[in-house]
């Protein structure tokens, strides 16, 4: 077992009362210390539930080491704010932080304006089976100021109420998680170190009433600003990131940003009703964005089997959204609906590269405008096999080299789908096997449908699966990625257009015929029209408002 070398443990306990305890670890280990707000007493041993401590003032006279672990008695409360720096677990024998006894899980809470965990410079913590909620601050925060941080897990922690009303403003994702009204912050942007927080897992939590859930970083440059020129970028990235099977709802802001990290994965989350602050002031103008799941500056890294819903923010407000210098990222499999909008994504200075959207479900995510990309742009960017329903205005613009194929899109009335063929001429960009309804056909996509897709109908997602007789069954062109199965689980056995890939459900749904379809695509083309005198009469006001 490997013991702590040469460490300085810091364990600042403040309660209610502003009551300050601090010590320095030594070379214990396994020791198992019980806390129980009930029955306890801090003139007990600590070192049987029999002998619990009233509280964690016990611990002055006390030494922690790798291996040992602080149990709190289930049903009880307690009143903490703790700072541990440069706890050095193992990965066999990790310092633990968790429960014991029978009821619900214990309640961590302050009412101070702090973190009920800070844990500074510390590698392989458990924290699990706990309760944290904080009026006035934060849940934990993780950062490093002197050398790296290793396989720390969050699992099965629920965090409530912590602040989570109205603001004007971004929240400060800078100085811990009380400031940015958080469950989880892993360092801040701009990072204090280049230190990076590596192997952090997060498991089966929830967050509920609370501003935002987890907001990762890595650390930008030397200088540590983010937003520095493309040229000054030198990130050190946070590894091994895991966040799984977490619920985050009833949020102000976001459910978690995936920020300059590598290899990160996000799966089987679900984000409903966060992002339910709508950022405009009393004129309708915008004054922040948020976004539920999201990218911002990194690599390699995945959001996939998740729902999110019901995202109110003017500004933002969309499910798939890569930022600020982010490549070789995937969002696929996901389920969007009832969101202001599907993507948005925000290239900062040179255009993004490789990005991949596939086999996800949009349904009513209708309230603002869809973008594919921009800023600067996707380079090499491939949006296929998505099923977009109900959608509002669809734009591909800022792409290069990129792929759009195999996608059902249907708008909403009255909106349309937009590229700029001008650009197009040039992007050398691949439209292939589309299906439009609802709304005119892309011109640069010469093997497109322009049909109703004939679903099953039904209930919930099933309902857009594709009936046996539906046109678009094997009408897709091949990609080959390596995928299995499609966004309903189905193997993949065919080669359709949308994001079920299976062979056809049964019963046989309804499909168009030709004067119905003649009827349908001259109202299309009435809708471009007024799309086009709206746009042009937005442009004069503009130019009125300049003069």
């Amino acid at each position: 077992m490997k013991k702590f070398l040469s460490i300085f443990l810091a364990l600042s306990i403040l309660f209610s009362c502003i009551a300050v305890s601090s010590f320095s670890a030594t070379a214990n280990t396994g020791v198992t210390y019980y806390v129980d707000s009930i029955d306890g007493d801090n003139s007990n041993s600590g070192h049987s539930p029999e002998e619990a401590w009233k509280d964690l003032g016990g611990f002055t006279n006390e030494t922690l080491s790798a291996g040992d672990t602080v149990l709190f008695r289930r049903g009880g409360t307690y009143d903490c704010a703790v700072t541990l720096t440069g706890i050095e677990g193992t990965k066999d024998a990790p310092f633990v932080i968790s429960s014991y006894g029978e009821g619900e899980r214990p309640i961590l809470t302050t009412d101070l304006h702090e973190e009920i965990f800070t844990f500074v410079d510390c590698s392989y913590i458990t924290v699990s089976d706990i309760q944290m909620t904080a009026p006035k601050g934060g849940g934990i925060w993780i950062d490093t100021i002197n050398k790296e941080s290793v396989g720390i897990t969050v699992e099965n922690v629920y965090f409530f109420g912590m602040p989570n009303g109205k603001v004007n403003n971004r929240d400060d994702l800078s100085r811990g998680a009380a400031p940015a009204r958080a469950a989880i912050m892993v360092k801040g942007l701009p990072a204090n170190s280049r230190y990076p927080v590596n192997n952090l897992t997060i498991k089966g939590c929830e967050v509920y009433d609370t501003a935002n859930g987890f907001l990762i970083w890595g650390s930008w440059n030397d200088q540590q600003n983010p937003w520095c020129d493309d040229d000054e970028k030198d990130p050190i990235y946070n590894e091994g990131l895991l966040i799984e099977d977490c619920y985050f709802h009833e949020m102000d802001a976001e459910a978690v940003i995936i920020g300059i990290c590598d290899g990160a994965l996000v799966t089987n989350c679900r984000a409903i009703n966060t992002c339910q602050g709508e950022g405009i002031d009393e004129n309708g103008d915008i004054l922040y964005f948020t976004a539920a799941m999201w990218f911002w500056g990194s690599e390699n890294s995945t959001i996939q089997y998740c729902e999110i819903a019901g995202q109110k923010n003017v500004g933002d407000g969309m499910t798939v959204d890569f930022d600020s210098g982010t490549n070789n990222c995937t969002y696929q499999y996901i389920y969007s609906h009832d969101n202001q909008r599907f993507i948005v994504n925000n290239a900062k200075d040179d255009p993004q590269r490789n990005n991949v959207v596939r086999y996800c479900l949009s349904v009513n995510d209708n309230k603002g405008r869809s973008a594919v990309a921009s800023g600067n742009g996707e380079d090499g960017f491939r949006f296929y096999n998505n099923t977009i329903i109900n959608c509002g205005e669809f734009q591909f613009y800022n792409l290069t080299n990129s792929l759009v194929a195999n996608n059902i899109i249907i708008p909403a009335e009255g909106e349309v789908i937009n590229c700029d063929i001008a650009d197009e001429l040039k992007a050398n960009n691949i439209y292939s096997n589309n299906c439009y309804y609802n709304a005119l056909s892309l011109a640069v996509d010469p093997f497109s449908m322009n049909t109703l897709p004939a679903f099953t109908g039904g209930e919930e997602i099933e309902a857009f699966m594709l009936a046996v007789n539906s046109p678009l069954i094997g009408a897709g062109m091949a990609i080959d990625d390596g995928l299995t199965t499609d966004f309903f689980g189905n193997e993949i056995t065919s080669n359709n257009i949308g994001c079920y890939m299976g062979n056809g459900e049964e019963p046989e749904s309804k499909t168009e015929n030709i004067f119905v379809k003649i009827l349908r695509l001259i109202k299309n083309l009435f809708d471009r029209l007024l799309h086009e005198i709206d746009v042009i009469m937005e442009d004069i006001e503009d130019i009125k408002k300049k003069n």
